[in-house]
């Protein structure tokens, strides 16, 4: 569908060009620029929901350096227009750092028609749907504040992009700043959401209980155990386990935790089978 206002901003005239002719089947208006050097202005003036950001504009230049400052420029000056990076170097870092800075996505050249054009809509989908007016109900359906700095803009965007997903997630942050509220709303927007977060003050759990209350034990594994016990890891199956303070661990009991997350796989105290695990863990740490 035709719709929206996008910004490429390339040093190379033929693929500026070429985007010419193919981005006005997708988008209302496309402006191309050579540089960034006005592009704030023209963001001002044209408020584009996408920008398509080459990540360098110096001769011999290929670090990537120019597009991760010029996103930061431009969320702060339109935190809700996207940003998807453009670049010949397929570099998985720079990827990330540029997500971390806001980036929407990263698209390399030369690119597939129908995969460029479909991140580029998906953006621009995004921004029309951040700047329309929400309802009551919209607005209440959790009760996670995020404010209006362009930071937490950022923060809710990763949020929502790893929710649906089954990663593993870590959390960090000073005492006090909200990591449990946060691993809250993971979980509220996850498919998971029906089901009960387990929550676990791991830092809590003494050395003797550490295996026992995290992977559970088999009936007979030791004299009290007259019974099976469910560990929180098997409880959290199917939703979303909240391990809360894994920092304050012992390093020793950190390595066990460690392979039973990246393995997703558990066996139980006096127990030889393994149990496979298929929820998604959100591990804040200080």
């Amino acid at each position: 569908m035709k719709k929206g206002r996008i910004i490429v901003v390339d040093d190379n005239l033929g693929i500026r060009n070429t985007l010419k002719i193919l981005l006005p089947a997708h988008f209302e208006a496309v402006e191309t620029l050579p540089s960034p050097v006005t592009l704030i202005s023209v963001l001002e003036k044209f408020s584009p929901h996408v920008v398509l950001l080459d990540m360098n504009f110096s001769a011999d230049t290929d670090t990537g350096n120019e597009g991760l400052y010029w996103i930061t420029q431009i969320k702060n000056v339109a935190p809700k227009t996207e940003v998807v990076l453009f670049t010949a170097y397929g570099d998985i870092e720079l990827a990330v750092e540029g997500m971390k800075k806001g980036a929407f996505d990263f698209v390399t050249k030369p690119w597939d028609n129908s995969k460029f054009i479909a991140t580029l809509t998906s953006a621009r989908d995004k921004a029309m749907q951040n700047e329309a007016p929400k309802t009551q109900s919209e607005n209440s359906k959790s009760g996670m504040y995020w404010g209006l700095s362009p930071q937490m803009e950022n923060v809710k965007r990763t949020v929502e992009k790893i929710a649906p997903t089954d990663a593993t997630v870590l959390i960090t942050g000073e005492n006090g700043t909200g990591k449990d509220v946060l691993a809250n709303e993971i979980h509220k927007l996850s498919t998971r959401k029906n089901k009960k977060m387990v929550a676990v003050d791991a830092g809590a759990l003494t050395e003797t209980l550490f295996e026992s209350e995290l992977f559970g034990y088999v009936k007979g594994a030791f004299t009290d155990a007259k019974t099976d016990h469910e560990g929180k890891f098997e409880a959290a199956n199917l939703s979303t386990l909240f391990l809360d303070e894994i920092g304050n661990i012992p390093l020793h009991l950190q390595a066990k935790l460690l392979r039973a997350i990246q393995n997703r796989k558990i066996t139980k105290v006096g127990d030889s089978r393994k149990f496979r695990l298929t929820y998604a863990s959100s591990a804040p740490q200080i």
